[in-house]
């Protein structure tokens, strides 16, 4: 009678308050658990009896010191990338499985990403600049300067999950996609999406991309820079190989390789801001190289007041905030549910970190 488990206890710690409704929603997922919540405040540790009781730690970025971690099995991150929790000794120094909530984001982001496209080519601004000033503008100046996106060629750095929504999404507008990953993908088995997957999105089978490329040395980027893309998405995690891995003579392969050549490329950063060396980006900017840019991210964040980024010609800036929604959470969750499954069953765990890549 001894074989029955006992029962997870889950700690989700958060910096902001969780609404009543929503715990009830959480415990009622994670009804055979025992679930508590706790509330961070930034510069005071949580107090380490919490993290002695947990079997689970569900967080953005409180870790524990690792001689309180010492029952902890499984630690779930509501963050895709953990580049800002590299060097923590949990992540260092320890066998503790890590899991990411990478393939959430692949929805809001693609959105953002369309959105920012959509308001640059159509010129929406103006639009929205005049209707608030009551002007019905002359319509035959206007022709020549809005596209669309039918035929352009978006380049994807980084064809994971966000990667393949944009792909997704990319392609309904009549866009072709041209895929670079890390590692090889010769083969259609090896182009299919293992990690989480909201139903419904993606490109789960990689069937997506007119062309695979892939390499982590600069010739390989600048290879895949260099085959005529009008966008280029940069969808990497960052890592001391991808740290200013596009500086002025990346920008120039992009510029000058350019598909379209009446208009120069269009730069969509949703992964950090360290991808890209600003000061290079500000200048291609400023030269006409690129046609323009959508950041969500910067170097550093929160962005200066005074930072030259800001008054660049054709950039287009947001706080970070390309993934938000209320589905955020549920969904993150949903990849702990899974995990918890297949953690009591011993199976490999879906968006399990691997130490050795740093993602």
């Amino acid at each position: 009678m001894g074989g029955e488990r006992s029962p997870e206890r889950v700690l989700i710690v958060l910096h902001r308050p969780i609404p009543d409704p929503v715990q009830a929603d959480i415990r009622h997922k994670f009804s055979d658990a025992e679930v508590t919540f706790y509330k961070s405040e930034q510069g005071v540790p949580v107090p380490p009896e919490l993290y002695h009781r947990a079997t689970v730690l569900v967080t953005f970025a409180s870790l524990p010191d690792l001689k309180d971690a010492h029952n902890i099995k499984l630690i779930h991150t509501f963050s895709a990338g953990l580049d800002h929790l590299s060097q923590h000794p949990i992540l260092r120094e320890s066998d503790v499985h890590i899991t990411t909530s990478s393939g959430i984001h692949g929805p809001p982001i693609a959105e953002w990403t369309v959105m920012n496209w959509l308001v640059s080519s159509r010129k929406y601004v103006q639009t929205y600049e005049a209707q608030k000033a009551h002007d019905w503008q002359d319509k035959t100046g206007k022709i020549g300067e809005m596209h669309d996106q039918v035929g352009k060629k978006v380049g994807i750095l980084g064809y994971g999950s966000i990667g393949r929504q944009i792909g997704r999404v990319s392609q309904a507008l009549g866009m072709t996609v041209h895929a670079h990953t890390a590692s090889p993908r010769p083969t259609p088995e090896s182009r299919h999406d293992n990690g989480y997957i909201v139903p419904g999105t993606g490109d789960p089978d990689g069937s997506i991309p007119a062309s695979w490329h892939h390499g982590t040395d600069r010739e390989s980027i600048r290879k895949f820079l260099a085959i005529g893309l009008d966008h280029l998405v940069i969808s990497l995690p960052l890592t001391p190989q991808t740290t200013h891995l596009l500086s002025a003579e990346e920008i120039a392969i992009l510029s000058d390789n350019c598909h379209h050549h009446a208009s120069k490329p269009y730069v969509t950063n949703i992964s950090r801001g360290k991808v890209i060396n600003q000061k290079d980006l500000i200048d291609a900017l400023r030269s006409g190289a690129l046609g323009g840019a959508a950041l969500d991210v910067t170097d550093p964040e929160p962005l200066p007041k005074e930072d030259p980024l800001w008054d660049a010609p054709n950039v287009q800036i947001s706080p970070h905030v390309s993934s938000h929604g209320k589905e955020y959470f549920p969904r993150s969750l949903d990849i702990l549910r899974v995990n918890l499954g297949r953690l009591a069953k011993g199976e490999p765990l879906i968006n399990d970190y691997k130490r050795d890549k740093g993602y």
